[in-house]
């Protein structure tokens, strides 16, 4: 008994494309809009956003350089929880768990009116330090008079992300394959040139994606910097904002920030 296959055509779903069409519609009104405000108040934005460019160029270079010490203290702290010796293992172990499970705020204070002040008491000042070397320089104008917070605010900052870092380290070190490590070694490497030239090549685009998911949140947490008396971007924008009376001016100082 012979039997017919029909070949079913999907129906055209039109009110797919009815939603898309309405979708753009509504997304070139926002963006209309949005433009429509900014010109609006165009004088006010035109008169802070130099201001809050130059506090987004601190915000980006504070957190640059948070980011790579992050990595120093996160490879240093993925090394030692690999480590054989077990004393390293431990330190880093408690690094990681005491420091990921305190919140970042309380490590900025611990920071700066701890540490920075104990490290006063015996002489040290990150202030009068950067000020000699830049005077080597003769840009000693540059180092700004509140250099201690910016210098522990950075430390906080990178000592906090370098603990998360350690962990994103020893998984993308230990997902790599132990038979690489073991052809490696039956080739005549040594355990350094295997991790460098075998294992932290394929680690690093393995951990490439989280790493980035830090850096973004990075950004974002070196607003805290402002309770230390860090001038970045958050505290330039309520700086201005604050005082104003008028929503509308708070909000469109706001949007010129974004």
């Amino acid at each position: 008994m012979e039997q017919t296959i029909r070949k079913v055509e999907p129906k055209p779903r039109n009110w797919l494309v009815i939603l898309d069409y309405i979708f753009y519609v509504v997304l070139v009104a926002a963006v209309a809009g949005f433009i429509y405000y900014l010109y609006t108040y165009r004088d006010i934005i035109s008169l802070y956003l130099p201001y809050l460019l130059q506090a987004a160029v601190v915000t980006i270079v504070l957190s640059v350089i948070s980011a790579i010490l992050a990595i120093v203290f996160g490879f240093i702290g993925a090394i030692c929880r690999l480590s054989r010796f077990a004393p390293l293992r431990w330190i880093a172990t408690v690094y990681v768990e005491v420091v990921r499970g305190t919140p970042i705020l309380v490590q900025l204070l611990f920071w700066y009116f701890g540490i920075g002040q104990l490290l006063s008491n015996l002489g040290f000042d990150p202030y009068n330090a950067a000020f000699q070397f830049m005077t080597l320089l003769q840009e000693n104008s540059l180092v700004p008079v509140a250099f201690g917070a910016y210098f522990y605010g950075v430390i906080g900052l990178s000592f906090n992300y370098g603990a998360y870092l350690t962990e994103v380290f020893r998984a993308g070190i230990e997902t790599v394959d132990k038979g690489q490590s073991e052809a490696a070694l039956s080739l005549g490497l040594n355990s350094r040139q295997t991790m460098r030239h075998i294992i932290l090549p394929q680690a690093i685009r393995i951990t490439l994606p989280p790493f980035t998911n830090y850096f973004i949140t990075l950004i974002q947490d070196s607003a805290l910097l402002s309770i230390l008396g860090v001038v970045e971007l958050e505290d330039t924008i309520g700086s201005f904002a604050y005082p104003m009376l008028n929503p509308n001016d708070k909000l469109s100082c706001l949007s010129s920030a974004l």
